[in-house]
């Protein structure tokens, strides 16, 4: 009789046991998952408040590095706190007072002259070129750089790619191939300003849905962040 209340109590204690280590286990797992899902809540939060106080610290530096002692030194004066951000301020102020003035007649006439001198120079040319062609490409509000998404088979048979199309190919490129082709730029994961060029036959793409904007952060995010279906938002 005693050896079976013995028994009786091992087995409570050990299915007591077992039972407060499934409690624990399942507390454990609560815990880690709101853990995981408080990282994926403040993480991108986080990173992108730093990366824009890095960024303004940056400028804010740079800006008071280009004002003169003499004004620096006024406009202490008038503030002797620091104030993040007013650098910032100073260059968009300053960048729309250059657009302003180059948008007139004399800004036209003495941006013409510097490009006509940095043109003449051998190595500066090229770089001036391809840095003022990629920012016309992507900042410009007069023409829209990229018309739609589509889909293409590249580089081979069976494997998809997103690519944006910027025009319809002409001029010698059309006339050699002979056929309806499409200017498609296919851009990079995560930098989308970086790709290459290709020529597609329109008919071996596919047009979607999507906008250039939400392709590209679909292209940014490494396929991450989709963009949702336009014909749910339709209706």
């Amino acid at each position: 009789m005693e050896e079976e209340v013995k028994k009786r109590a091992m087995n409570i204690k050990r299915i007591r046991l077992e039972r407060e280590k499934a409690v624990f286990m399942k507390l454990g797992a609560k815990i880690r998952a709101y853990l995981f899902t408080g990282i994926l809540v403040t993480a991108p939060v986080a990173i992108t408040f730093y990366m824009a106080y890095i960024f303004i610290v940056w400028v804010d530096r740079m800006v008071n590095q280009m004002i003169p002692p003499r004004i620096n030194e006024y406009l202490s004066s008038i503030i002797p706190f620091t104030v993040p951000g007013l650098g910032l301020v100073i260059l968009v102020v300053a960048l729309i007072l250059v657009g302003m003035f180059a948008a007139g007649f004399l800004g036209k006439f003495f941006m013409r002259l510097g490009e006509w001198i940095v043109y003449k120079l051998p190595l500066i040319s090229s770089v001036y070129s391809l840095l003022k062609q990629v920012f016309e490409t992507f900042l410009s509000s007069k023409t829209q750089a990229f018309s739609k998404v589509v889909l293409l088979e590249y580089p081979r048979k069976g494997i998809w790619i997103l690519g944006l199309v910027s025009s319809d190919t002409k001029g010698e490129v059309h006339e050699r191939l002979g056929e309806e082709m499409l200017n498609i730029f296919i851009p990079t994961t995560p930098n989308p300003t970086s790709g290459f060029l290709i020529f597609v036959p329109k008919k071996d793409t596919i047009e979607l849905d999507m906008t250039v904007e939400e392709g590209i952060k679909f292209i940014i995010s490494g396929g991450l962040v989709e963009p949702g279906d336009p014909r749910l938002k339709k209706k």
